[in-house]
């Protein structure tokens, strides 16, 4: 694929790699994989649990690394149990042949993130996590470590998302503070000074007008979640909800605990232009040691009106690191980065596609219902 634009490839450009052999699979690339911005990759028929997470480095490809990491080898072809607190490497039924003016990278999706289930991309020689450097030709692989729920995976089970690069797409302060200006990207007033390496969201923990939920906190011995099983779990084995009095003793507070993980929601509604995508930085030492984010992307038509989106909060996916850390109702958490398209995908998201989380406000995964 030749072009001299800057920016994320869309749907229809996605389906022209495949056309071309860039984007190649073992089993026939499925349609609903296809994305606004990004595709959906799948597991393969192979686990290995390992001892650790590791980065190959320059000189050696996955499967070199894996013949001294690998402990044993798991089936998932009828699908099997990956047990939280352990690591696992998972070669992707896609694999890639990038030209020299294409990159890409890998974030976990939504769904995956939400189960508090670490997943990163990673490729031969590599020496980032989630990073695919221009030019790369070779297999794909998935780092993945339940962290809090032991998960039921199979082959063909989509954890983590591909995005394609043509250049350095993302936009400069001036350009977010442009389109905060004309766009709305969120519903909140903002200094100038505000942007500065994207856009600031803050959590809200004001709670619910009627119930004062602010959110969740994962039960830690809970049962396995099937990936591939949407609303098949009951809310309440899984989940411990967070009243905005009960939590902390005082309004608007909420202590995040070592170890545990939490659902929380963002004060404001984003909204992510057709002709951007965007994504939260997930760990920004710059407001606390802790991470508000696993599942970075957020697709063009992100609370659109036009896609039927009047704006969509951002849930986030919390972890605290080391100390316990109090979090405060309207504290930035962490920053939104847009970045353009080559074009306009002639998928949006929430608009003549599936969309799970469209208009949403503080939300679970697919996988749970309320009782």
């Amino acid at each position: 694929m030749k072009t001299d634009q800057v920016g994320a490839l869309a749907s229809q450009h996605i389906r022209a790699l495949i056309d071309e052999s860039i984007l190649t699979a073992e089993i026939e690339i499925d349609e609903s994989q296809i994305q606004p911005a990004s595709i959906d990759l799948r597991l393969g028929n192979k686990a290995y649990r390992v001892r650790s997470s590791f980065l190959p480095g320059k000189d050696r490809s996955v499967k070199d690394c894996l013949q001294q990491m690998s402990m044993h080898e798991i089936d998932l072809s009828q699908g099997a149990v990956l047990e939280k607190s352990c690591v696992y490497i998972v070669p992707l039924l896609e694999a890639l042949k990038l030209p020299e003016n294409l990159s890409a990278a890998g974030n976990p999706k939504s769904s995956t993130g939400r189960l508090d289930v670490f997943t990163r991309l990673i490729t031969d020689y590599g020496v980032e996590f989630e990073q695919v450097p221009a030019g790369y030709s070779g297999p794909l692989y998935a780092e993945v470590a339940p962290l809090t729920f032991s998960v039921q995976v199979k082959q063909g089970s989509r954890l983590s998302q591909l995005r394609v690069r043509a250049g350095q797409s993302s936009i400069d302060d001036a350009s977010h503070r442009e389109l905060q200006e004309r766009m709305r990207l969120i519903d909140a007033d903002l200094g100038h000074g505000e942007i500065r390496n994207g856009v600031p969201v803050s959590v809200d923990l004001s709670g619910d007008p009627e119930t004062g939920l602010i959110g969740f906190r994962a039960k830690r011995h809970s049962g396995v979640v099937d990936v591939d099983s949407p609303g098949a779990h009951q809310a309440s084995r899984f989940w411990e909800p967070l009243y905005a009095q009960s939590v902390s003793g005082s309004s608007g507070q909420l202590i995040l605990d070592p170890g545990e993980f939490y659902i929380l929601v963002s004060k404001e509604a984003v909204h992510v232009p057709a002709d951007y995508a965007a994504e939260m930085v997930a760990y920004d030492t710059l407001v606390g040691e802790f991470r508000v984010h696993y599942a970075g992307f957020f697709d063009p038509g992100f609370g659109a009106p036009e896609a039927g989106g009047i704006g969509s909060k951002a849930v986030l996916e919390v972890r605290s690191f080391d100390v316990p850390f109090l979090l405060e109702d309207g504290q930035n958490v962490g920053r939104l980065v847009y970045e353009s398209m080559l074009e306009t995908p002639e998928k949006i998201y929430g608009q003549g596609m599936q969309s799970n989380y469209q208009a949403q406000g503080l939300k679970l995964s697919k996988h749970f219902t309320m009782d």
